[in-house]
């Protein structure tokens, strides 16, 4: 096993005892409640005549249900009405912080947790969705629960997990022009598979890593768990430092700041730390990857022919046939030039303030095609109101762009914003399985923001290299 990693020793620094079935129970550093999972968690404490534990390491936000077009209350839909109500009311009988709509912090639960400051490096962050992973780009040791954890972290501020296998991923080189995060995790997940990662934690380590800004570095963690890992990290460094050093919980508590810093820079992995597998890819190598299945591992550079089944594994096989079928692709041809008629860009994988930049660079000047309905949903709130105040929304407007409120929208189509029949959707979110964007022959075509925002302009997917970036003001 591994030794010396972050992995272990945030593990070892939170480890309450061994339990009788082989688990370790973990103390939880932070706990994120959205309204979809928490109900039933909160109906369980009731039952057993329990209150929660510790209020004060809990947050809540509405993200999953939450409209993005018209958020007057009560919501047209009296699901979502239901759930925003008890969650509502949990939050006020428990004393929880809640970041409703009316308080300009709501948002996706992955954004607004980094964006406050209370995502910090050496915490155990647990939240009842499985994108949790995300928080890892700080060096938190991040896991989706389900719902009896859920109850169980809300009565005890503790989690019974068996512990995993580190692999490191190790991206060297330079990422080339028009490549971007979420390509560098599209091609792992290509490379090892969505269940290569089963049984791991993984690593990102290396040169293209190294360079990431933050945003970055959480779009790669993001989708950790679409690679089968339960969880992914990078280690703290200056860049990490100098993003929390700006959030209001550190502006409010600088002192922390300084007494917390020797902390983190004590849980990175060591020089010599032992690894159970190491896996390197050389970032200069790679082009825009585009997914051309039903899953996130069915990618392939922009340029790259569609593989032909026969010439994947065995068990890869007939999963191969299925997408392909229903994806509308032949094996041979490239994804370029696949028509679209949906663009999204949003969820907690690419909705932050810099994805929203790359992609403006992208759509400044141009217009939507004709035939595509193209939308931007804000992560959270903050990133909504920051990109009006910089002049993006205007040129998202003008281009032809529906410009939401904050929330998850299409990335699971549990709203309003769905897939209408058998269209197909250039996506920035982290998904393509079929019936994730709300209709079961919608098609799901996962890319980076500036791709997105190129299929948008030209109505298929397109190289985003081919169109001109133009500078913002």
């Amino acid at each position: 096993m591994s030794q010396g990693t972050l992995y272990d020793k945030v593990w070892d620094r939170h480890k309450v005892t061994t339990l009788p079935n082989g688990q370790d129970q973990l103390f939880v550093g932070l706990h994120l409640i959205h309204e979809v999972t928490s109900p039933q968690a909160f109906g369980m404490l009731r039952e057993r005549d329990l209150e929660v534990a510790r209020p004060d390491l809990t947050h809540a936000t509405v993200d999953h249900i939450v409209p993005t077009a018209d958020q007057s209350r009560p919501y047209s839909d009296d699901a979502a009405e239901e759930m925003m109500a008890e969650l509502e009311e949990n939050v006020r009988d428990a004393g929880i912080e809640f970041d409703d709509p009316t308080t300009g912090n709501q948002g996706i639960v992955h954004v607004i947790g980094p964006e406050q400051g209370i995502t910090q490096p050496g915490k155990t962050i647990v939240c009842g969705d499985s994108h949790t992973s995300t928080h890892g780009a700080f060096g938190a040791l991040a896991f989706g629960i389900g719902t009896s954890q859920i109850r169980d972290v809300l009565a005890t501020q503790t989690v019974a997990m068996e512990k995993q296998q580190v692999r490191k991923i190790q991206v060297d080189g330079e990422l080339g022009e028009g490549v971007e995060a979420k390509d560098i995790i599209l091609e792992i997940i290509r490379r090892l598979g969505t269940e290569g990662g089963v049984g791991y934690v993984y690593e990102y380590a290396g040169e293209a890593i190294e360079n990431l800004d933050m945003e970055g570095r959480m779009s790669i963690c993001n989708m950790s768990i679409e690679g089968g890992a339960r969880a992914g990290y990078v280690n703290p460094d200056e860049t990490t430092y100098e993003w929390l050093a700006e959030t209001d919980y550190f502006q409010e508590n600088p002192e922390e700041f300084d007494e917390l810093k020797p902390y983190w820079e004590s849980i990175r992995s060591d020089a010599d730390a032992e690894y159970d597998d190491v896996v390197t890819i050389d970032a200069s190598e790679l082009d825009p990857v585009v997914t051309w299945g039903t899953t996130p591992g069915q990618g392939v550079g922009i340029h790259d022919p569609i593989p032909a089944p026969e010439d994947l594994a065995e068990d890869k096989q007939d999963t191969a046939r299925r997408a392909q079928k229903h994806m509308r692709v032949e094996p041979g041809e490239t994804m370029e030039g696949y028509d679209i008629d949906v663009a999204f860009l949003g969820s907690c994988t690419n909705a932050r303030l810099p994805d929203l930049r790359r992609a403006a660079r992208i759509v400044k000047g141009r217009q939507v095609a004709d035939d595509v309905r193209a939308f931007v949903v804000p992560g959270s709130q903050r990133v909504q109101q920051a990109a009006e105040e910089e002049g993006l929304a205007d040129i998202f407007r003008e281009a032809g762009f529906d410009w939401r409120n904050a929330g998850c929208s299409m990335c699971l189509g549990m709203n309003e914003d769905q897939l209408e029949g058998d269209e197909a959707c250039a996506s920035s979110s982290n998904r393509n399985f079929v019936g994730r964007q709300g209709s079961k022959d919608g098609r799901t075509v996962l890319m980076n923001p500036r791709m997105v925002a190129a299929a948008a302009i030209t109505g298929e997917v397109t190289d985003v290299r081919d169109l001109k970036e133009v500078t913002l003001a």
